[in-house]
């Protein structure tokens, strides 16, 4: 795969993440595509607009494409490094390979996924880190609360 048309898959995911920032939601998002590049599903971070802790932009991806007997082939494209959560869906369903927007906001599992055969390619996308470290610098307690660095 050349970055060429990794870089247009993120587009769709960076349209996600736009959207659920307009929303007011964590500016996160994803797509889900095949082997040979069809688009399968595609979702955002909908975790305040939801009030659903547990909906990702890559969960919400993984459920738009619907159920499937096998991810093998599949890859994962994502805005933002994957949190562990996202990284174990990643393994647990054997997505074989994962792109990454940016990975300097958020360092979450893809090292660990590239230790257990998944492709990964992080892209160092500009556009996916200025959004995020805008969103940060603006949400901070949002921020903080979505990658449970909250204290008690």
């Amino acid at each position: 795969m050349d970055q060429a048309e990794d870089r247009l898959r993120l587009a769709t995911a960076l349209a996600e993440a736009r959207a659920g920032l307009a929303e007011g939601g964590v500016p996160i998002g994803a797509a889900l595509y095949d082997a040979d590049g069809a688009l399968l599903g595609r979702g955002r971070n909908r975790r305040v607009q939801d009030g659903d802790p547990s909906l990702h932009a890559e969960t919400a991806a993984f459920r738009a494409a619907g159920r499937r007997r096998t991810y093998h082939g599949t890859t994962m494209v994502t805005t933002l490094s994957p949190c562990w959560y996202c990284s174990g869906l990643v393994r647990q369903f054997g997505i074989s390979r994962v792109v990454i927007g940016e990975a300097a906001t958020f360092r979450g599992g893809h090292e660990w996924l590239a230790e257990h055969s998944v492709e990964v390619v992080v892209l160092d996308d500009p556009g996916c880190t200025a959004l995020m470290r805008d969103f940060v610098i603006t949400h901070p307690d949002l921020w903080n609360e979505d990658i449970g660095a909250i204290d008690e």
